[in-house]
């Protein structure tokens, strides 16, 4: 997989990522949902953390907004760090399946990234209205934006029979997690790196060997 095959796909995943939100931030108020399939809703939420909505204010003592910059610049050193090793491995002809992998997990935290770093300053909030693009009130600042997710699959979603010890009567969800085009291209990246690891990695490993 070369140089121009990975940019192409980069950029096809941040385009759909980004007209996905867009669209949802432009036409959904916060909290509202479409139905599309029993398992499947549109359901538009905002993360101000990480991964589950994980907040470093929740682990750290530290304010909301602190750890919210802290987050913002850690994921841009981060996707430095994947670019760089990206383009390190392509150069290197190195296999196939590493590169498709990396370049999924480079556009995903790109896609995220650009969430959080411009959001803030192009939308109003989504508080009870349908938020506008290139607002003259945004919601936040430079490297404040919230990411922007939407797909939800609720596959069971039922209640615990009471008869069952401590759970009894209470709601059971599963798939409950909220996310997004980018997320998934992530989940599919480091997927592809876990189920092939070593045919992603069939070269090092060779040289390694001699």
């Amino acid at each position: 997989m070369n140089l121009k095959k990975s940019l192409v796909l980069i950029l096809a995943v941040l385009i759909v990522d980004q007209v996905s939100k867009i669209y949802i931030k432009t036409h959904f108020q916060l909290g509202e949902s479409v139905t599309v399939f029993n398992w499947f809703k549109i359901l538009f939420i905002e993360n101000e953390g990480a991964a589950w909505g994980t907040k470093l204010s929740d682990i750290l003592p530290i304010s909301d907004s602190v750890g919210k910059l802290i987050l913002t610049v850690f994921r841009l050193f981060a996707i430095v760090g994947i670019g760089y090793w990206l383009y390190d491995i392509i150069s290197k002809k190195s296999s196939r399946t590493l590169i498709l992998a990396l370049s999924l997990i480079f556009a995903g935290a790109l896609g995220n990234i650009l969430d959080s770093v411009f959001y803030g300053v192009i939308f109003n909030d989504s508080y009870n209205q349908v938020a506008t693009l290139f607002s003259n009130e945004p919601y936040g600042s430079l490297f404040y934006g919230k990411v922007v997710d939407m797909l939800y699959f609720p596959m069971v979603d039922t209640t615990w029979p009471d008869w069952v010890p401590y759970f009894g009567g209470n709601n059971f969800r599963f798939f409950e997690p909220v996310f997004n085009i980018a997320d998934t291209a992530i989940s599919t990246g480091v997927g592809i790196l876990i189920v092939f690891n070593k045919k992603a990695f069939e070269k090092k490993e060779e040289s390694q060997n001699l």
